[in-house]
């Protein structure tokens, strides 16, 4: 075990579900102050699905012939986007990750991004699967994004086209050097790990961290895909990924955010950082800080629930500012103390991750 990887912060143990209980349950939701649900988290982060849409179909989360979408009118608009954004923003939201499906296939996708910019988010990234990175990461930076995360789960080019599908590797490595030169930085590089897929390029991907400066984050298979074939035997647990990591390169624990879903990890010798996501086997519920809303308008307050409060129907029906903050209140306060992932009653959320945004 490398150094610190047997040492987890407190707030970062696993927290368990009270069976039957819902968060909240008895007590009245606040109706001002920060975000905080009735286990003391203050949510400041909240991930925006633009869209249900995506131009590729990774074997962990679409099926190879798609999914249904949405109808394109239950999508919200970028003007929906943006007041919704902006209430979140005067409750305490500071942080921002514009989400998919994949989110660069949405037709005027700088515009919202000019939008959200406005309004003084402390941090505006963008997860992507890089395929269409390249051609609007200039016009994305100079609309106010800071920085851009992307996916990619080999560098090998027969598997990626294993893995996605569709697209090409070559492509996304070009993105994430137009993306860097055009200060999209830091750029987080997210992969996905499958048992007996690709965990035999662990080390080639450490390599790839200490080569060119960017933060790779290693994250657990999730019981999010859309045909429902999640196996726990598929998950390459994060502790794994450490070890053989530190048997080539000694690395240690970074401090950080302790709200931030990945444990980071630098090299001793100063080349470069990863990051471990261990949603899995090392739940970080106790401090999880994040809400989502899905392109279709739905507020979760869990990537594992389906418990979802329509922002759509408030604002279309000519509710208000104030009933669009109750409404985030009151997702927050419903909030579970867990995902339940490890718990005997766990069930696979209805909606998979491509149509929830990550």
């Amino acid at each position: 075990m490398p150094t610190g990887a047997s040492v987890t912060p407190a707030a970062a143990q696993p927290v368990r579900l009270s069976t039957g209980r819902r968060g909240g349950a008895g007590r009245s939701c606040p109706t001002d102050g920060p975000l905080v649900d009735s286990y003391g988290r203050v949510h400041t982060d909240l991930r925006l699905s633009v869209t249900d849409r995506c131009n590729l179909r990774c074997v962990y989360c679409m099926p190879e012939d798609g999914v249904a979408l949405r109808p394109r009118d239950e999508i919200l608009t970028f003007e929906e986007i943006a007041r919704v954004a902006q209430v979140a923003y005067d409750l305490g939201v500071r942080s921002v990750r514009l989400t998919g499906g994949e989110p660069l296939v949405r037709r005027g996708i700088t515009a919202l991004v000019r939008r959200l910019a406005c309004i003084g988010f402390s941090e505006l990234a963008l997860t992507t699967n890089g395929m269409g990175l390249a051609p609007l990461a200039a016009d994305l930076a100079r609309a106010g994004l800071h920085r851009v995360n992307v996916s990619c789960d080999s560098l090998r080019s027969d598997r990626f086209a294993r893995i996605r599908r569709r697209g090409e590797l070559d492509t996304v490595l070009r993105s994430m050097e137009v993306a860097e030169a055009a200060g999209l930085v830091p750029m987080k590089v997210n992969v996905v790990l499958l048992a007996g897929q690709n965990d035999d390029e662990i080390l080639d991907f450490a390599a790839f961290a200490r080569e060119t400066g960017r933060v790779v984050r290693f994250i657990e298979f999730m019981p999010l895909d859309a045909d429902g074939q999640w196996r726990r035997d598929s998950v390459v647990p994060g502790d794994e990924v450490l070890t053989r990591i530190a048997g080539t390169w000694p690395i240690e624990p970074v401090g950080g955010d302790a709200c931030a879903p990945a444990e980071r990890f630098c090299f001793t010798d100063g080349a470069g950082e990863i990051g471990i996501i261990r949603s899995v086997t090392r739940p970080f519920c106790g401090t999880c800080n994040r809400l989502r809303l899905t392109a279709d308008g739905a507020l979760r307050n869990c990537l594992f629930s389906d418990d979802e409060l329509s922002v759509r129907q408030v604002v279309r029906s000519g509710g208000s500012d104030h009933d669009v903050a109750m409404l985030f209140r009151r997702a927050v306060w419903s909030k579970l103390p867990g995902h339940g992932i490890n718990e005997p009653g766990f069930l696979q959320p209805a909606r998979s991750m491509s149509m929830i945004g990550g």
